[in-house]
């Protein structure tokens, strides 16, 4: 990817709310689940995003929408969805990033010309 993509920066914001999310809605204690997952899995997003942001390729986009799909999914498999604010946050913060991440990827050339026959995506 060699445009940098305005994408890439939601993300990012996306990954430092889903971080701080047990603190700012209360349930990093009465959730540890819920909690660690936001912790890791932003962190992750962070990181990886800011790495699209700096040198954009279309593997950072990749691993970010499979750290989104674990995120969206997550309140079902970690078993949390009964608490209805943290299940939300996780579904649409997830579902954002996935999104943002398959956006910014299909719009990629470099991307286009790899998965036409080009190999050149990296």
């Amino acid at each position: 990817m060699k445009t940098k993509r305005w994408q890439d920066w939601i993300n990012l914001l996306l990954g430092a709310w889903l971080f701080a999310s047990p603190w700012a809605l209360k349930y990093a204690s009465t959730l540890p689940k819920a909690a660690w997952n936001a912790y890791i899995l932003g962190a992750a997003i962070v990181i990886f995003a800011a790495v699209a942001v700096s040198v954009p390729k279309a593997w950072e986009e990749a691993i970010n929408i499979i750290l989104g799909a674990w995120v969206a999914i997550s309140p079902w498999v970690l078993r949390f969805a009964a608490e209805k604010n943290v299940a939300m946050n996780a579904a649409l913060v997830g579902c954002a990033v996935l999104l943002l991440a398959i956006w910014a990827m299909v719009r990629d050339q470099d991307f286009q010309r790899w998965r036409h026959g080009g190999h050149t995506a990296t």
